[in-house]
């Protein structure tokens, strides 16, 4: 085998892990961002937090980029331990908080919670999407540039046909957090004629077709290993995120915003009910001749082209659910 052929089987024929074990995963970042705000606190209680830009990168750096890229690679198997050491860490700082708030001010432990619950956010800033956009920013970063080695487990990598790996959330985690900080949400297209809003959605996917062609090339002409079944042959996820987006400019031209939730629940229903009823299934993954053919555009591309109505639901539920609770225009 040629040295594309031995790359291309190393992340290919993958099942993938268990739901459990990503849900660990998933949480570990979560567990660490809560710490951080209370090691800020506790350091606040204890010293002179220098609140400078480099002290701040130092701790962010330490508290939440290094975790998750050893959680990923050398203890991806003690994710359980990890995140009950991060649990007992941070019911530490919080135990050590409350010790030392007490000790100057005798507020009842109640009080202090119930003031806490009364904090309303800035309408303008919501920190919970940030970190989370963040989060799956870094660990994205990370599974790309370490899954080519086998210090990346393998079960975390993408799946092939079926099943649940780490690397199958960043996808859809990417279109979740774009819907949540999308101009709908921030209600800047709302107000707009149709034409100019069509028009501003038809101009706003111009780097990602920069983007997705430019890879393409890149890719085609260096020899690069490819995973034909994650995408096809030609598609890859810029694409995706291009169709995703023109597909909602059209469906919110015709349907309201507070609507949405209907547009993602039946393209859900009707998407499921098509592969599970209709030759679909077949057709994404074995083409439309039952043996794999990657013969014209479609079978070239089915994966891409097929997986693009799953995204597109992706879409719609977090605009509606965000819009319909509350309204925060400026979420960066």
């Amino acid at each position: 085998m040629s040295q594309k052929q031995l790359k291309e089987a190393f992340v290919s024929n993958l099942s993938g892990t268990s739901v459990l074990e990503v849900t660990q995963g998933l949480c570990f970042p979560a567990f660490c961002i809560l710490c951080r705000g209370l090691w800020i606190i506790f350091s606040q209680h204890v010293c002179s937090f220098s609140n400078t830009w480099s002290t701040g990168f130092l701790m962010d750096f330490v508290v939440l980029i290094v975790p998750l890229v050893i959680t990923l690679t050398v203890l991806s198997s003690f994710i359980l331990l990890e995140n009950l050491t991060v649990i007992v860490w941070g019911a530490w700082l919080l135990y050590q908080i409350y010790h030392r708030r007490t000790c100057y001010a005798k507020v009842p432990v109640r009080k202090v919670f119930a003031n806490f619950l009364k904090i309303s956010l800035e309408s303008e800033y919501n920190p919970a999407i940030t970190c989370y956009r963040v989060i799956n920013s870094v660990f994205t970063a990370i599974a790309i540039l370490a899954v080519d080695f086998p210090l990346f487990p393998r079960r975390f990598a993408k799946t092939e046909l079926y099943g649940t790996g780490a690397m199958d959330f960043g996808v859809g985690g990417f279109i979740f957090g774009a819907a949540m900080v999308c101009p709908e949400v921030r209600r800047k297209s709302i107000e707009e004629s149709r034409f100019n809003y069509l028009r501003k959605s038809l101009y706003s996917v111009w780097p990602l077709v920069f983007l997705g062609m430019g890879r393409l090339v890149i890719i085609k002409s260096i020899g690069y290993q490819e995973h034909s079944t994650e995408y096809g042959i030609h598609w890859n996820f810029f694409f995706t995120i291009i169709v995703v987006k023109l597909i909602t400019s059209l469906l919110l031209i015709i349907f309201p915003l507070n609507k949405s939730w209907i547009v993602a629940v039946s393209i859900t229903v009707v998407y499921q009910l098509a592969l599970d009823y209709t030759p679909l299934k077949r057709i994404l993954l074995y083409g439309t001749d039952g043996s794999g053919t990657r013969v014209g555009f479609l079978n070239a591309n089915r994966e891409g082209i097929i997986s693009t109505l799953g995204q597109k639901r992706g879409v719609e539920y977090p605009e509606t659910r965000i819009t319909n609770d509350c309204e925060l225009p400026c979420w960066c």
